[in-house]
């Protein structure tokens, strides 16, 4: 709806990143509520800091209480939640900071918009930006079985409507980079999975304009 705007052009990405001496990206957590999702990546940007590195979790529900507080849960209210969140990623990944988003993004064709969204370029000089997706698969009953806040009661007592994985759906990811299975995986081992394939797609390094790689 915005008229009368003219893009503003900025530094490149490559400089950002050289400067701080890190890539940014964004980490997309997708799974049922009660998968793990947010103690997950929570592990992660914990470990990532304590690596030297900066990083910033985006959490599902603490974003509604403020930039998205406006939305429902409606399907519509849904796909507006994912879009926002994926522009504010993006925006963190653009300033060489790792994004993290820990949300669950039921339906593929968000999650393809927030994926080709990181893909788009202003300066014909920058790569598009890296987009991992981490499906934290979980059974449903599992998944109800921990029911930490209570949500699966409720929505079988019918006080949730359109809840996923109850009364609305949930669109698995069909080739996530990472798959997570958190009834069977440790905090922990999850974490060490995330950052090894971090570290094997070269995420977690940035190359020195004198070719030597400056690891972390």
């Amino acid at each position: 709806m915005a008229t009368n705007i003219t893009w503003h052009p900025s530094l490149s990405r490559s400089e950002r990143n050289t400067y701080r001496k890190q890539r940014g990206f964004t980490i997309w957590f997708t799974g049922l509520s009660a998968s793990g999702k947010s103690t997950i990546a929570t592990a992660l940007e914990q470990h990532l800091l304590h690596l030297g590195l900066a990083a910033y979790r985006l959490d599902g529900d603490n974003v509604r209480f403020g930039l998205n507080k406006d939305l429902g849960f409606s399907e519509k209210d849904r796909n507006e939640n994912i879009r926002r969140i994926a522009e504010v990623a993006k925006l963190f990944a653009d300033s060489s900071t790792i994004a993290i988003t820990s949300f669950i993004s039921p339906y593929k064709a968000d999650r393809a918009v927030a994926r080709d969204l990181h893909a788009q370029t202003a300066n014909s000089a920058d790569e598009p930006l890296a987009f991992i997706e981490v499906h934290v698969d979980i059974p449903v009953e599992v998944a109800e079985a921990r029911d930490p806040k209570g949500l699966y009661k409720k929505a079988r007592a019918g006080e949730i409507k359109e809840f996923t994985g109850i009364s609305a759906p949930y669109e698995a990811p069909e080739n996530p980079e990472i798959k997570i299975e958190s009834d069977k995986t440790s905090v922990e081992d999850a974490v060490r999975a995330i950052v090894a394939e971090l570290e094997k797609r070269g995420l977690l390094k940035l190359q020195a304009e004198d070719g030597r790689g400056l690891e972390y």
